[in-house]
């Protein structure tokens, strides 16, 4: 079942801001930044997604477009990759895109050691955050909401 999140009364997210070299994701309204978060990526962040398996999170303008409360990690966003862009740029090179890039919390079962997954980059190109940063993160944000991800 995909769910719906409304902002909570009085922060209006309207983009979430993600700093790879950083490893912060913020949500921003009207400007300023209303909460910030520790993030985790792939095990090889460096550089945009290029094809399914390379472990890189992609970087660019993209949207949040779904949800899904039942995700095998503690709920998860998902992000609209690959574009257009994305989709042409890995033809051109006969490779798969890849996709199922999402915003989660921990591995089911594994929220307890969040704060320890934490420490390194462990997903497949996702965004990792902790189960309750994935809570607030849930609330506060609205399907629709675009995403910039930045080197």
């Amino acid at each position: 079942m995909i769910a719906t999140a409304p902002a909570l009364a009085g922060e209006k997210v309207n983009l979430v801001r993600v700093d790879k070299s950083d490893r912060r994701l913020e949500l921003i309204g009207d400007g300023k930044i209303l909460r910030s978060y520790s993030i985790a990526l792939g095990g090889d962040p460096l550089g945009h997604k290029h094809e399914e398996g390379d472990q890189r999170t992609p970087e660019g303008r993209y949207v949040l477009d779904w949800r899904n409360p039942n995700s095998i990690a503690h709920k998860s966003i998902h992000i609209s990759y690959p574009n257009a862009g994305d989709l042409a740029a890995a033809k051109t090179r006969s490779v798969d895109a890849g996709g199922m890039i999402m915003i989660h919390g921990q591995p089911n079962g594994f929220g307890w050691w969040g704060w320890l997954l934490q420490l390194v980059d462990w997903t497949d190109g996702c965004i990792a955050v902790t189960d309750s940063d994935m809570d607030e993160i849930w609330a506060m944000v609205a399907d629709g909401t675009p995403i910039e991800i930045e080197r």
